[in-house]
């Protein structure tokens, strides 16, 4: 039985780099068997309805299709909308964001983040994810996605907390 799935691709149509027009994707989707394709803004956010995708799979097609390395996670329906209620950091979300990560962080790797020096930045781990709180802005931040991803190592694709909620919706 199909449920409802998020595909959050990683640093898609970023300037004139890594190209993933929006229709040719939910062809691409379409093809490897989901159904109710959607997309939301440039930046890879795929609301379907499939039994089971599968993550490298998608990774596979996409870069035979566009040329495009990328690293796709995958979170359900559920777990968005479930995300998107639990923001840790207060009413305004406008300076919130999301690492989502490949896999579960581990206890034991979490422990390096924690030690980081994040400066007013501040962070809660909301399961397999990461909500991160920018008080000045995204520039200038020091605990970044990419900086998540090498306290860490794991692999991760970061989205505004506007867009967890638009997805959250979308995925009704």
């Amino acid at each position: 039985m199909a449920k409802v799935w998020i595909a959050l691709l990683r640093a898609v149509n970023l300037g004139a780099r890594n190209k993933v027009p929006m229709a040719g994707l939910r062809q691409l989707f379409e093809e490897a068997g989901a159904e109710e394709v959607r997309t939301y803004i440039q930046s890879g956010n795929v609301v379907f309805a499939h039994a089971k995708p599968d993550a490298a799979a998608l990774e596979k097609v996409i870069a035979e299709e566009f040329g495009v390395k990328t690293v796709v996670v995958l979170r359900t329906g559920a777990q968005i909308r479930k995300l998107a209620k639990s923001h840790p950091f207060g009413r305004d979300t406008s300076s919130s964001h999301v690492a989502f990560f490949v896999e579960k962080p581990p206890a034991a790797r979490l422990r390096a983040v924690a030690e980081f020096d994040r400066g007013d930045n501040k962070y809660d781990v909301l399961g397999s994810d990461i909500a991160l709180y920018y008080p000045r802005g995204v520039q200038g931040a020091t605990l970044t996605t990419a900086r998540l991803e090498k306290l860490l190592g794991i692999r991760a694709t970061a989205r505004n907390w506007r867009t967890v909620e638009k997805l959250a919706e979308l995925a009704g």
